[in-house]
């Protein structure tokens, strides 16, 4: 049996700031942005080189705008992520080092909460 994550709905207040955040601030790739009525718009964006995509609208979620924590993805290289959001502008964190990988964070204009890992192997 295969189960895949392919859409997570992000809430937020503002659409139009929040899609240009993720695009322009983060780089993700704008797939939709399609008004399907007065009380419903759904805007999906997947970040480069992902399976799974997000999504925040008018009508989707009934989500406080900030609520989502521990959101996850992986990067390759920690250091090259950081320079490259920074360049956008992207308010991020320093790469912070654990024992489980090398981190980047940072929190969209609502305050959902990403976190960027480089995944360390053991030597």
């Amino acid at each position: 049996m295969d189960i895949k994550l392919e859409l997570v709905i992000i809430p937020v207040t503002d659409v139009d700031r929040a899609r240009d955040f993720y695009v322009d601030k983060i780089g993700f790739n704008l797939d939709h942005d399609h008004t399907v009525s007065e009380e419903i718009r759904f805007v999906q964006l997947t970040p480069p080189g992902s399976a799974c995509s997000i999504a925040f609208g008018k009508g989707l979620t009934t989500a406080e705008p900030g609520t989502v924590k521990g959101l996850q993805a992986v990067v390759a290289d920690a250091d090259e992520v950081h320079a490259e959001l920074v360049k956008r502008g992207a308010p991020v964190s320093e790469v912070e080092d654990q024992a489980w990988g090398r981190f980047v964070f940072f929190d969209d204009p609502d305050g959902n909460h990403w976190a960027l890992q480089q995944i360390v192997r053991p030597s």
